[in-house]
């Protein structure tokens, strides 16, 4: 349907809300990236022929509500994700607030019998508290979800991602059609200074500020363009804050993008999505599509005198492209390397002219604050880090998945109130935030607020949103080679102290793992470290040595134990661990059934033994064993 107006647009908006607000019930199918590998779109197709053998009546598009006599109905959809993505495939039933978990096909027939037809709540289908073993119905009752404040993520399991309708009809477009309407784009420009927006792709830099350097730089060269383009190439081990937006509300991404041009005079943007996302990449371009038809994309906009399109690239699977520079050359066609950043991409970025590079989060966030106002949003959060933060929580916590919270919430917070603690009851010992170029935050720093500034002081860093949290079973000698490993992977090798930096740490690294060494050797990884800090070409080698930092800064006698008495205190390490079967062996023989190589004998109902000379370190017997009867020494 093709939308010529201003006016034309808010008359659809007022059209589509009255059927939202008429809506007798919605039955949202979690259709993100992980309950899709668990079977959603099967259960999706399941309620939907089980609603259509049954009298109810059940639309699956929006516009087709319409069509009745009255208000009332419901709306069944696939939605983007819920955020509680261990539990998948999720069902939420609104406006009941019921949450189902672990949904399979063969639940659809009792779904749509009892619950939709009858009102009845399907017990087995609750989550239940991994305390109390009660079930929970629905978010209200769940602390994962009501100690968080979705802002970016609002829309996120609430709106199908491809529909446009039920994007308008929950606002969306709003604050495109006022910034056309009633305001200049320098107006816009002000509201998103005004809001101290920060950048949410890892460097926390000042959106407005960007933006107002571009736009200068255009000015001063008034016969170049100037380029607006989102940063979806999300390469973090662990996160999936971008992806989650681009596939549960992807036309918000793109509404901000215009926002963003209209204030810029730009006309062309890029968005930049990681190849593994092809979910994302699929929804993205039949969102392009539909507001290209729409007329909310391309020439004229709304029968304005704005024109903007956006062309979406896809990026070749390197972590490096996820840095500005080489994001860009990347476009171009080059190979994906960073430059020297003594010419910023707001003078000479994309095609050596001015550009605005923002991540997803941050252009998804545009709208809100041109429709709620910069005062608004500058009231949530904390003065120097305003608004909300998604994070992707993961690890060894009860409740991982993606969240939402006001810059300032403690980690404490997040990890024990929202993530519900430590599995298995075990200890917290640390938590990395900022992905692998993260720092190791230790118990004591479980208070720390979370926003930039402070992460930032305590050794870490807000990075993207990525939050791994890890318990006492955790070696920290280990995680630091893993994220050094990874980057040494990833590293374009274009630069001396990252290619050859990176390699040598994982060395020294490596030696401390196998109880090599003395305290020197300590001293020689902290050099090379401050060595990659100064002298690396961009933000990957300049921030890569800060999971060995910030553990030897927190952790040094795990390191001290590793050289000076060979021993791994987490029992990680495997050359300097032993596998030894307690007194408290039943007998059961799971762990000699487990073993690989044959290194436990016994008999059943007999203490086994384990062949230290045989035994390969690989931990199965440990993983297998439910009475706690082999020891990691």
């Amino acid at each position: 349907m093709l939308i010529e107006s201003v006016a034309a647009l808010r008359a659809r908006q007022a059209e589509l809300s009255e059927l939202w607000a008429g809506l007798e019930r919605r039955v949202l199918v979690c259709a993100g990236t992980g309950c899709v590998a668990g079977g959603a779109l099967e259960v999706h197709a399941a309620l939907t022929q089980a609603t259509e053998e049954s009298a109810l009546d059940v639309s699956l598009e929006l516009s087709s509500c319409a069509d009745r006599d009255g208000p009332g109905g419901t709306l069944l959809v696939e939605s983007g994700c819920h955020g509680f993505c261990e539990l998948g495939p999720l069902v939420h039933i609104l406006p009941d607030d019921i949450l189902y978990t672990r949904v399979r096909p063969k639940d659809a027939a009792a779904i749509v019998e009892k619950t939709l037809g009858a009102g009845e709540v399907i017990d087995r289908l609750l989550y239940k508290d991994p305390v109390s073993k009660e079930p929970r119905q629905g978010h209200g009752e769940m602390g994962f979800y009501a100690h968080q404040k979705r802002v970016v993520l609002a829309r996120c399991g609430e709106v199908s991602p491809a529909s446009l309708d039920s994007y308008l009809a929950t606002g969306g477009f709003c604050a495109l059609a006022t910034a056309l309407d009633t305001l200049t784009p320098e107006e816009v420009l002000r509201e998103v200074e005004q809001s101290g927006l920060r950048g949410r792709g890892g460097g926390g830099f000042s959106t407005g500020r960007k933006w107002r350097s571009a736009l200068r730089a255009r000015e001063a060269r008034p016969d170049s363009r100037l380029h607006v383009i989102c940063n979806g190439d999300e390469g973090d081990p662990g996160a999936f804050m971008d992806r989650s937006i681009m596939e549960g509300d992807p036309f918000a991404v793109l509404e901000g993008m215009a926002l963003g041009a209209f204030a810029l005079g730009s006309t062309r943007g890029y968005i930049y999505v990681r190849h593994e996302y092809p979910l994302a990449v699929r929804r993205l371009e039949r969102a392009i599509a539909v507001l290209r038809d729409a007329g909310l994309l391309g020439e004229r906009i709304l029968g304005c005198d704005f024109s903007f399109d956006l062309e979406l690239t896809r990026g070749g699977g390197a972590f490096v492209c996820g840095e500005s520079s080489a994001l860009m050359r990347s476009i171009e066609g080059k190979p994906g390397e960073p430059r020297a950043k003594y010419t910023h991409s707001t003078d000479r970025g994309l095609f050596d002219e001015p550009t605005v590079l923002n991540n997803v989060e941050t252009w998804a966030l545009v709208p809100y604050i041109v429709d709620h106002g910069a005062a608004h949003f500058a009231a949530i959060g904390t003065e120097r880090s305003p608004g909300t933060k998604a994070f992707s929580l993961v690890g060894k916590v009860n409740n991982t998945g993606l969240v939402e919270v006001p810059m300032g919430t403690t980690l404490r917070r997040i990890i024990f109130e929202i993530g519900g603690g430590i599995q298995k009851g075990r200890a917290f010992k640390a938590v990395q935030t900022g992905g692998p170029s993260g720092g190791c935050l230790p118990a004591e720093k479980l208070d720390l607020p979370v926003d930039f500034d402070t992460l930032t002081a305590a050794g870490s860093m807000m990075g993207s949103g990525g939050m791994i949290v890890m318990d006492e079973r955790t070696c920290m000698v280990d995680v630091a080679k893993y994220f050094i490993d990874f980057l040494m992977g990833e590293s374009c090798g274009k630069c001396v102290p990252c290619r050859e930096g990176l390699g040598q740490l994982s060395s020294l690294l490596a030696q401390v793992t196998r109880g090599e060494g003395s305290e020197s050797l300590l001293s020689k990884v902290e050099s090379l470290a401050e060595t990659m800090e100064l002298a690396s070409l961009c933000a990957l080698g300049r921030s890569a040595p800060n999971p060995v930092l910030s553990t030897l800064a927190y952790f040094r006698d795990e390191y001290l134990q590793h050289i000076e008495k060979q021993r791994c205190p987490a029992g990680v390490c495997k050359a300097l661990v032993t596998y030894r079967i307690t007194e408290a062996c039943t007998g059961c023989e799971a762990c000699r059934k487990a073993c690989p190589v044959g290194a436990i004998t016994g008999e059943k109902k007999v203490l086994h033994v384990i062949d230290d000379a045989l035994c390969t370190r690989c931990g199965a017997c440990e993983a297998v064993c439910a009475f706690d009867a082999v020891l990691v020494e």
